[in-house]
């Protein structure tokens, strides 16, 4: 896999998230930290989901995928930040950063389609609970999770696409600590208007068309929780479904930012970033664990067979 018009240029220089060999020290720290308890949470959530049969339902299924992609999405980045944060040179081969563009959106659009399709169950099992069993069957989640999986990689694979097209002379140095798509602009020599246009109305309709579904699945939410007449009733069923609003704020709140704002390698994308892919996918075990009382009963029985 090559790009246009690079022969001399083999590999890209990521500038990292500092220079000062000091800072980069405790950045390990931090992000070893974040790595290490997103794949422990994560890893938890899979194990405790598939030991306790309490949790076999909808719900959890949706919520083990989203799990697995938590896992797969920070293992996409950390790795190669922290080994980075330990070197003096910060490079990525072309072929790399190529396979680093691919993941990053493959893994970022199917956790945005799984919490849509999360939306769509919270809404089935507040506004119609007592079709909620037919509605949503085996055979049905295992399609969205299947159709999550494949639109993501569809996008994806747009996305690459559009990497490999690009014309790159002597600009080497990435602003950023990975390779994603909108850093790449500024080393193009070519022109990259159609290349950006493409981009958003890729990014703005696998956004839209997943936030819009969970816009709407709650606003039934909220209308239906409103006409319980009891506040103990509308306290059980916003409880429900707090923790995926948390976690759908996160992740879309930063998403949007990252992807519809000019890439200009500042302080805030860099943040941002940070916050989409790494703070995220260790934020969503800890949300759903505290926040759930089946969980955290789950967690405690779980542990108890194993210690």
């Amino acid at each position: 896999m090559a790009l246009r018009n690079h022969s001399t240029i083999t590999e890209f220089i990521l500038i990292g998230l500092s220079d000062d060999p000091h800072i980069e020290s405790l950045l390990f720290v931090l992000f070893l930290v974040i790595y290490l308890l997103t794949m422990m949470g994560n890893l938890m959530m899979l194990l405790v989901i598939r030991a306790d049969s309490n949790l076999h339902t909808p719900m959890y299924f949706f919520l083990s995928n989203l799990s697995f992609v938590d896992l797969c999405f920070s293992c996409v980045t950390l790795p190669k930040l922290l080994k980075d944060l330990l070197s003096e040179k910060k490079t990525i081969s072309v072929e790399g950063c190529l396979a680093q563009v691919f993941f990053v959106f493959f893994s970022s659009g199917t956790e945005a389609c799984l919490l849509s399709v999360m939306a769509y169950d919270r809404y089935a099992a507040i506004c119609h609970p007592l079709l909620y069993g037919q509605v949503m069957s085996n055979q049905l989640c295992v399609r969205l999770v299947l159709i999550s999986w494949g639109l993501a990689s569809l996008n994806a694979s747009v996305i690459v696409l559009l990497a490999i097209n690009l014309d790159f002379c002597d600009a080497q140095t990435i602003h950023h600590y990975t390779c994603e798509l909108p850093a790449l602009f500024p080393l193009s020599c070519s022109d990259i208007s159609i290349t950006t246009i493409i981009l958003l109305c890729s990014s703005l309709l696998h956004g839209l068309g997943t936030f819009l579904p969970i816009f709407f699945s709650y606003a039934r939410i909220i209308s239906t929780i409103l006409s319980i007449s009891s506040s103990t009733g509308r306290k059980k069923a916003f409880s429900t479904c707090s923790s995926h609003l948390i976690a759908v704020i996160l992740f879309f709140a930063s998403g949007f930012l990252c992807y519809l704002m000019p890439p200009s390698g500042s302080s805030l994308d860099l943040l941002l970033s940070v916050e989409y892919s790494a703070v995220t996918p260790m934020l969503n075990p800890l949300i759903y664990s505290l926040k759930n009382k089946e969980v955290k009963a789950a967690v405690k029985r779980t542990l108890g067979k194993y210690l």
